[in-house]
């Protein structure tokens, strides 16, 4: 056993003196120690009951002889953290918690690893460490939040930031504002919708990391107590059979996980964070890809913010196996690869007897939504390097579009000029300076994609950035775009007025500025950073890499 080097042999007598300390027996320090990767806090409403899911899962561990042993991690909730400062925190905080969860596992040699994440970062962060560790480990997330009612519709934490807008432009007053505000999010979970909190969580399942369930099954139910009861005894048969994350992660999981990705109509955001977690398994990607799968991949699902539906209908729908089993029609998905429950994808749709319950939230593979995936790269003379966008949240009107620049280097100059009624259909909106160097930390611009759309804009107005998007945002919202401006890239050359042109179809992205020009505007432009006082974001800043690599860090600031 990995833990008999810090707990064997008679040079260990201090390190068992330690562990003694901590109540445990003799019989214990002879049985597997499973650490706990526990990300509760009080802050999160995606974590704060994630004590509770730490429970079942250690419960699940001693069931099955393990020793559990829990130590923390920690989470940011992108939705406090939106548009302020504290969002350039929230890219970065996914490094810690990958680095953390390593160190605690090789100052403290556990034999296996159960993690407990839920929201954003958290959940690639401990997949990125799962596979650097590569000891046996199951991730088990704490599940969606239970969708809000509000005027006997259905109500998300979208709605809310979308109603600021309708308050501004008389559509809403303040008092249903805070009505709505308090009823939009009823309990803990992760928010109710395919954000990227879900978007990921769902993914683990799909890559093989996660049992069946763990993306959908609701925070508040028994069925996900159970779940991280059966993922604690499943990590102790993994440990039985030394199956390791390296040895479930392939290029066969890779494309799984892009394939379901595009029939989701997951979180843009998935593009960053699937590179990065499958860099740590040695198998490099890139936005190619995505491009590849999305062009044959039909989109089965629309989620909010794409439709009206929470993760709770796609949980009663039947969950990530369904729409797993209706790409098993077409042959789109390899059924073959291993999973953590010790069995192939194949293998497990077939003991869940997996098939679609609704077939408006999970549609027939005959009859999708779109016959592309849910996400689209485009590439053009503004992003050499590709850009991404949700296709599926795109109305049809804005597929393919041209219109005016309007230039902000930042997003709360955007945010402004938005809620003040300075945008005007037709528009295309461009914040640049806002990626993985430039903000730094690459900020969502959930804000003012939502004040785009409750202005009444979404169906007329585009936005472009450097910086990245929540998985909440809908409309024509392109990220992403790389190289970006703090290197230099052309969206730095962007002017006010000029002529930009989207084209979905053919995957371009385009600034209708010659050449000559544009290579004058080269010539006078300077580099810029903004001032810090965060040490940290200085050396993040100096080491990550462009939003094409998945924001990771290069590999000399990363063991």
């Amino acid at each position: 056993m990995r833990s008999k080097t810090m707990t064997g042999g008679i040079e260990k007598a201090p390190h068992r003196s330690l562990l003694y300390a901590l109540g445990l027996s003799r019989d214990e320090l002879d049985r597997p120690l499973i650490g706990v990767a526990n990300s509760a806090n009080e802050i999160v409403p995606g974590h704060v009951h994630l004590d509770t899911i730490a429970k079942a899962v250690k419960d699940g561990i001693r069931n099955a002889g393990g020793v559990p042993m829990e130590f923390p991690a920690i989470a940011v909730c992108d939705g406090l953290a939106m548009n302020h400062e504290g969002m350039r925190m929230s890219l970065p905080s996914r490094e810690v918690i990958a680095d953390s969860v390593e160190i605690m596992a090789t100052a403290h040699p556990f034999d296996a690893l159960v993690l407990i994440p839920n929201c954003d970062k958290c959940v690639p962060g401990m997949l990125m460490a799962m596979l650097r560790l590569d000891i046996p480990a199951v991730l088990v997330s704490g599940g969606p939040m239970m969708v809000g009612r509000h005027k006997g519709e259905n109500a998300d934490l979208i709605s809310v930031f979308e109603a600021v807008g309708k308050v501004k432009r008389g559509e809403m007053d303040e008092e249903e504002l805070e009505d709505l505000t308090a009823s939009a999010c009823p309990g803990c979970g992760s928010c109710s919708g395919m954000f990227t909190a879900n978007s990921m969580n769902c993914l683990s399942e799909t890559i093989g990391l996660a049992l069946p369930g763990n993306g959908t099954i609701p925070a508040v139910t028994a069925d996900r107590i159970r779940l991280a009861k059966q993922a604690g005894t499943q990590v102790m048969e993994l440990l039985k059979n030394n199956i390791t994350p390296r040895t479930i992660v392939t290029e066969k999981s890779v494309r799984n996980a892009v394939a379901m990705d595009m029939a989701l109509g997951g979180s843009s955001n998935t593009v960053l964070h699937l590179p990065a977690v499958f860099h740590e398994a040695g198998l490099d990607i890139n936005l190619d890809i995505f491009d590849e799968l999305s062009r044959t991949t039909p989109n089965l699902c629309r989620l909010s913010p794409a439709g009206p539906h929470p993760i709770q209908d796609l949980n009663a729908a039947g969950g990530v196996p369904a729409v797993m089993a209706e790409l098993a029609k077409k042959d789109l998905l390899h059924l073959d690869a291993l999973t953590v429950t010790g069995r192939t994808v194949g293998e497990n749709l077939e003991a869940l007897k997996a098939a679609s319950r609704n077939p408006e939230v999970i549609r027939p593979i005959e009859n999708p939504y779109a016959p592309e995936g849910g996400i689209a790269i485009l590439k053009g003379n503004i992003a050499p390097e590709g850009a991404v966008v949700k296709q599926s949240a795109v109305v049809d009107s804005m597929r393919v579009h041209s219109g005016p620049a309007r230039v902000f280097d930042s997003e709360e100059e955007a945010t402004t000029a938005i809620l003040s009624g300075k945008i005007n259909p037709g528009d295309i909106v461009v914040i640049r300076y806002e990626g993985p160097k430039g903000g730094p930390g690459m900020r969502e611009m959930l804000t003012p994609t939502s004040s785009i759309a409750g202005m009444g804009l979404g169906g007329e107005v585009a936005l472009i950035t450097d910086g990245r998007f929540s998985g909440g945002t809908r409309g024509a919202a392109i990220g992403h775009i790389s190289p970006e401006a703090a290197e230099g890239g052309p969206i730095a050359l962007i002017e006010e007025g000029d002529e930009i042109a989207i084209n979905l179809p053919e995957r371009s992205l385009e600034l209708k500025v010659d050449e000559a020009t544009l290579e004058t505007r080269r010539a006078a432009w300077e580099p810029r950073q903004r001032e810090l006082k965060s040490s940290f974001l200085k050396r993040y800043r100096e080491h990550v890499r462009s939003a094409a690599y998945g924001a990771r860090l290069d590999d000399s600031s990363s063991s």
